[in-house]
């Protein structure tokens, strides 16, 4: 009896024992792939999307100079990640429990070992795919000052950009202890952290460093639109990487990621067109691409949580709203944001991160829970609104230091001449024949 019964006691605990084993971390080959794919397209996002984007919008005299920051961006950047950028954005954090930055525990990649995990998929690329975005953000904010700022003094404010303003920004939306995250705040993959962080140090910048010389006088028109929008393409393809990359898994939810983002720029696009078209009497290749970036920047913050029709909605509205903030509000306010970063991603983010709280379901997110206006949630619009207006608090403040420091320090404008010739010669000793 004694036998029988031990034999029993083993076949119960068997399947238990099983599982025990199964509960272990293993590394999904699947999700590892796409996550490797994924980390490409957002990189193409950058070089050479968006420096091909930004590169026709600008005059010819100046077009090398903001493809070089792009360059820069993509380069610096990296590194600046790889030694404290990481860290800072995904350690747990000790001080202020963790709230508002993360450690020091991966400084130069510290403990990383090749069969860490995060999930089920190497840590290693977790971390890369979260280094494209950190170098396509301040690549961003690079178009609201084009034509006007210092090589040296554009690097030196990008490294202090991404180590005081993205990196702690990226930790309270996106790290388990930090402070948006723990409102449960809802962005899939960077409505606050990129756009409405980039949107608005635009602007700030802009401002700042004042308006080119000739603004109002004489015509910035874009030199080469068809490199814009080879650029607007690359940037959409990239983008699917963007935001159906952050579901972290080869997965329904990226499927739906994808779906919806491409629904999105779609709408957008025609949202834009149509509008400009009854304002201007005539529909514009800009107009079409400008709209197709708007609608991608709208549905990034909501990409994980809604459906086709809530992306259809959010693509439009995205269109229309960027459409007058980039034209009727830019012109009323007089700023000189050079390639409307503000009216687009700032404008654009902020929408998206809100009607994010109105059209999250959690017919698309999971969970019995409601998400969204639309379940029934009015909480998380305000969940939402609240991280909104505080993200837009601590990047304006944050980027104004940092922008009056390195003005302090370096100079930031470039001087007349420079740009009145054009800055390609006189930064880079280069120029488009």
């Amino acid at each position: 009896m004694g036998l029988l019964s031990l034999l029993a006691v083993v076949a119960v605990m068997a399947p238990g024992a099983a599982f025990a084993q199964d509960a272990v971390p293993t590394m999904d080959k699947a999700d590892t792939v796409w996550m490797m794919v994924s980390t490409a397209l957002v990189l193409l996002m950058l070089m050479p999307g968006l420096a091909l984007f930004y590169g026709g919008l600008v005059r010819k005299v100046n077009v090398l100079t903001i493809v070089m920051q792009s360059v820069a961006c993509a380069c610096v950047l990296s590194v600046v990640w790889y030694m404290f950028g990481y860290s800072i954005a995904f350690g747990a954090g000790s001080v202020f429990e963790g709230k508002y930055f993360g450690d020091t525990s991966r400084f130069f990649l510290s403990g990383l070992a090749v069969d860490s995990l995060s999930g089920v998929i190497p840590e290693s690329i977790f971390m890369l795919f979260q280094m494209t975005f950190a170098i396509i953000t301040p690549a961003l904010i690079t178009g609201a000052f084009a034509d006007r700022m210092k090589f040296s003094a554009m690097v030196v404010f990008v490294i202090l950009w991404s180590l005081l303003v993205y990196s702690p920004l990226c930790h309270m939306v996106w790290a388990s202890t930090g402070m948006m995250f723990g409102w449960g705040t809802l962005d899939f993959a960077g409505g606050t952290v990129v756009h409405i962080s980039s949107g608005v140090s635009g602007l700030v910048v802009a401002l700042m460093i004042g308006k080119r010389r000739g603004h109002g006088k004489v015509p910035f028109t874009p030199h080469n639109l068809v490199y814009s929008v080879i650029g607007a393409g690359l940037l959409w393809v990239g983008w699917f990487g963007f935001n159906a990359g952050s579901a972290l898994a080869a997965s329904y939810n990226a499927a739906m990621a994808m779906v919806v983002t491409h629904i999105a720029a779609a709408a957008a696009g025609v949202g834009w067109v149509a509008v400009e078209w009854l304002v201007h009497k005539k529909p514009s290749v800009l107009g079409g691409v400008s709209g197709i970036v708007a609608g991608l920047v709208g549905i990034t913050p909501a990409a994980g949580f809604v459906d086709p029709t809530g992306a259809l909605i959010i693509g439009l509205a995205a269109g229309v709203v960027c459409f007058f903030a980039s034209t009727t509000l830019k012109n009323a306010l007089g700023y000189d944001d050079a390639l409307d970063v503000f009216g687009i991603h700032g404008v654009g983010g902020a929408l998206g991160a809100l009607l994010t709280g109105v059209f999250a379901t959690m017919a698309i997110k999971g969970g019995e829970a409601p998400v969204g206006l639309i379940d029934g949630n009015a909480g998380q619009l305000w969940i939402q609104l609240e991280s909104v207006v505080v993200t837009v608090v601590f990047v304006a403040i944050g980027t104004a230091i940092i922008y009056k420091v390195v003005d302090l320090i370096i100079g930031c404008r470039v001087s007349e001449d420079a740009e009145r010739d054009g800055v390609d010669l006189a930064l880079h000793g280069e120029a488009v024949q």
